[in-house]
């Protein structure tokens, strides 16, 4: 049956950076991936990693920590997928220390769509191709170079709105590849070239890279799938999404007792990826909850947690439970006018003496043989 268009998710640049600078998630979420580890099988000689929606590299770049003390000096392809211009530039922030830590390292960022993304738009025309060898020794040599770079990030990461969808979509394709001149002999086979990719990885990330409400349809056949295609010999695809059944779903029940932000849990949305991708190799394990539930916080100022619930405290929630449910622009404005938020908030603080959040993560795996 055929819907209108769905409200929007205001998803601010504000609104973002509070949430990030004020929970725990994205540390929860590179600890959860970081569980993967172990279980990696290199399908040549190199590690090849892809994060489905870098973002601002908060995850990935406490991931990529983590790796390097189990593979210190095997050369690792990183690629990054992105649309928005802000997010790469700080996800560039983090990549001079990760060059002098593992100078091994290939680091690509692009705006191409997922189907396109993981092979770096081969057979795509008019793909904006640019290899920055980065010169020298020092992290702040490697920053001043790549900080060099945004000019031609902005350029290529412009977008307009797509008349579709309303979202915004890139008005070019663009890929940007990083790495250390002074190891061009060694990642020679590593870098890649434009129009050879395979798209092949070892360990798919993919954090949060769809709209909660989206149906398992839609986020298998734009997302899962193509990630899922992409997993080399012994991959694993880890992915992560909102569960609920915490504070912070509490604090929306308060305002909209009827609204269910999560309708499709891990087990629908696995189901529905093994149901349409025809592949006998990919695998789909059944996660138990104690696998797959993990739990993040909110960091509250230690003296408003010990003397009363602060101003401060009570926005801090709010915006965290209002991002993570992806309540749309128009009710999140009605909230915030009305003030009705304030006592949402204020009780479950005061029921719980905290606020936190769970997230539920699922695999994918491709067999060796």
């Amino acid at each position: 049956m055929a819907t209108g268009p769905q409200p929007r998710f205001f998803d601010s640049r504000a609104a973002y950076m509070m949430f990030v600078t004020t929970t725990t998630e994205k540390s929860a979420i590179a600890d959860r991936m970081g569980r993967e580890i172990d279980q990696l099988t290199l399908s040549g000689s190199a590690l090849r990693i892809f994060d489905a929606g870098l973002g601002d590299a908060r995850v990935l770049a406490q991931l990529m920590q983590r790796i390097h003390k189990v593979l210190p000096y095997v050369p690792w392809l990183v690629v990054g997928k992105e649309i928005s211009v802000e997010d790469v530039r700080h996800a560039l922030e983090w990549l001079p220390d990760r060059l002098i830590e593992h100078p091994e390292l290939v680091f690509v960022t692009t705006n191409l769509p997922y189907r396109k993304a993981t092979n770096l738009g081969a057979g795509v025309d008019g793909v904006s191709w640019r290899i920055n060898a980065i010169e020298g020794s020092s992290a702040y040599e490697f920053t001043h170079q790549i900080r060099q770079t945004h000019a031609a990030i902005e350029e290529d990461w412009a977008v307009k709105t797509s008349k579709k969808t309303g979202n915004p979509v890139p008005v070019r394709p663009a890929v940007h590849v990083y790495f250390r001149a002074d190891r061009d002999f060694l990642l020679r086979n590593v870098v890649p070239r434009r129009g050879e990719e395979k798209g092949e990885y070892d360990l798919i990330l993919a954090s949060q890279p769809y709209r909660a409400k989206a149906s398992a349809e839609s986020k298998v056949r734009s997302v899962v799938g193509p990630m899922a295609a992409a997993l080399a010999p012994g991959g694993r695809l880890v992915g992560v999404h909102a569960y609920g059944h915490d504070p912070g779903l509490e604090i929306i029940h308060n305002v909209w007792p009827d609204e269910q932000p999560f309708p499709v849990g891990r087990r629908e949305l696995v189901a529905e990826a093994a149901r349409r991708l025809d592949d006998a190799d990919l695998e789909f394990p059944d996660l138990t909850d104690a696998e797959s539930i993990f739990r993040y916080e909110l960091q509250a100022m230690p003296s408003e947690r010990q003397e009363h619930i602060g101003t401060s405290s009570i926005m801090a929630a709010w915006n965290a439970a209002a991002y993570v449910a992806q309540i749309d622009e128009d009710r999140l404005a009605g909230a915030l006018d009305s003030g009705v938020y304030i006592d949402a908030t204020r009780d479950v603080l005061a029921h719980h003496g905290a606020v936190w959040f769970n997230n539920e993560s699922y695999l994918i795996t491709r067999k060796t043989s």
